[in-house]
């Protein structure tokens, strides 16, 4: 067993290796909640199944650095005991992960046979070039799919974000990612402010709670450009607004984006700690687990950290609430990863067992009870086991629960979507310095149209 944990490549070399790719492409189809449900689901038919059947091979995995794949690389030696295959695991922080795999898929060449996908982010580019096994024929021949992996029991919003628009299932649904209030209920109650269920009163705790002289902060969230994107996105969802619509058309510089951005600005500048532009969601979770940030908005799949004595000093504090509501409607901002199969891979097959086991019930129901994730399988959330031996409160199920029910895809499902996150980015992080947003977005606007326009071939 080997597991590695580094980092990848700069995003200078990102953008050169797969600037072709990029470029080449086509918007992917969607809703305008998710995309259209693959017309046939497959599912595996009982067979004397073999999970021995590539017993001797090794493969490479590379996986993003989360609690998810803690889990994984934790119960590595039970898949490699079950298949007698060797995991060599290459667990590299998100955003180098991305870059890593744009640059060795572009080049024809990679390093790794499975690999974790950032749907919100990747599978436009990815379902573009190919760059995916398409799983459909391992999925239905029972020789290669166990009976027991029950695909059926994927949610069908999981199933129709592992689809890419052709048809091709090129992953297989790993985590589900709504995006949820985390806030300090000591701090709360120090102050007698209750828990904020608009954009307006989210706003306004944040200025209560806000106490720099005492290390305290009331609200933080990423600063850091590309990375601080969604939130702004996420933020629009109150005005029930999209940055780029099903027509690809823009809408960044209309009122609903400048009031996100707005309030984006005035949650940053004014009520975060210093140095919030350099923010990603790790700073983000050190800064709220020490006990500094009176609020914290991101993916719900950080509670496992927040809830262990070693590493959180807000243990039994935390509480986990739905995204507020906006002027005009509430939503949860969702994203999704899904696990796949390089498609240079000379290894598919095991590499596909890989991928199954990761996705199979039990690690799912490992996911939920560690608080790392929402699972897309339906079944999990009634698992006697996973609810039993919740290292998280109840309240954090309770809320991915009700998560799922207002939950909308949060970024735009084009494929240049890293590039509208690195421009817009850079805007929002200038106005954390006090750069006036609608001037901002209307800058961003320009630069990102020709992009846009170019991967629809318009």
């Amino acid at each position: 067993m080997s597991i590695r944990r580094r980092p990848g490549y700069s995003r200078r070399d990102v953008i050169r290796a797969g600037a072709a790719a990029i470029a080449a492409s086509s918007a992917v189809a969607g809703s305008s909640r998710w995309p259209a449900l693959a017309q046939s689901t497959p599912e595996a038919t009982p067979s004397n199944f073999n999970w021995k059947k590539y017993e001797g091979e090794t493969i490479d995995v590379l996986l993003s650095l989360s609690p998810r794949s803690d889990i994984l690389t934790k119960y590595q030696p039970e898949f490699e005991e079950l298949t007698g295959i060797k995991v060599n695991a290459d667990v590299v922080p998100e955003q180098q992960q991305r870059q890593k795999q744009v640059i060795e898929f572009t080049s024809g060449n990679p390093s790794f046979d499975v690999t974790e996908e950032s749907w919100h982010v990747q599978k436009g580019l990815f379902g573009q070039g190919k760059f995916l096994l398409d799983l459909r024929d391992f999925l239905n021949d029972p020789e290669m799919t166990s009976p027991d992996y029950d695909f059926a029991d994927f949610s069908a919003a999981a199933v129709a974000f592992a689809t890419q628009p052709d048809g091709r299932i090129d992953t297989l649904p790993y985590n589900i990612d709504y995006w949820i209030l985390y806030w300090n209920k000591e701090l709360f109650d120090q102050k007698g402010v209750a828990f904020p269920k608009t954009f307006d009163e989210m706003l306004e705790a944040a200025k209560t709670l806000n106490d720099p002289a005492n290390g305290v902060y009331g609200f933080v969230a990423r600063g850091l450009k590309n990375a601080n994107t969604p939130v702004w996105t996420s933020f629009m969802q109150g005005w029930d607004a999209k940055p780029v619509d099903d027509q690809g058309q823009l809408h960044t510089t209309e009122e609903p984006a400048v009031a996100a951005a707005t309030l984006y600005q005035s949650l940053l500048a004014n009520y975060a700690p210093p140095g919030v532009n350099g923010f990603n969601w790790n700073e983000c979770q050190t800064t709220f687990g020490q006990g500094t940030a009176a609020m914290w908005f991101d993916g719900i799949g950080f509670a496992t950290p927040l809830e262990d004595p070693s590493k959180s000093k807000v243990v039994g504090k935390v509480g986990y609430g739905l995204q507020p509501a906006g002027p005009v409607a509430q939503h949860s901002g969702t994203f999704g990863d899904g696990m796949g199969v390089s498609a240079q891979s000379s290894k598919p097959g095991p590499a596909y067992f890989y991928c199954q086991w990761a996705t199979n019930k039990q690690n799912q129901a490992r996911n939920l009870a560690a608080g790392a994730g929402a699972s897309g399988r339906v079944s999990v959330y009634s698992d006697p086991a996973a609810l039993e031996n919740l290292t998280v409160p109840q309240e954090w199920v309770d809320t991915l629960i009700a998560s799922g029910k207002i939950g909308l895809p949060s970024l735009p499902q084009i494929i240049p979507v890293t590039e509208f996150r690195d421009i817009f980015g850079i805007a929002l992080t200038n106005m954390i310095s006090g750069a006036d947003p609608k001037q901002e977005l209307e800058s961003a606007t320009e630069q990102f149209r020709p992009i846009l326009e170019k991967s629809l071939g318009s």
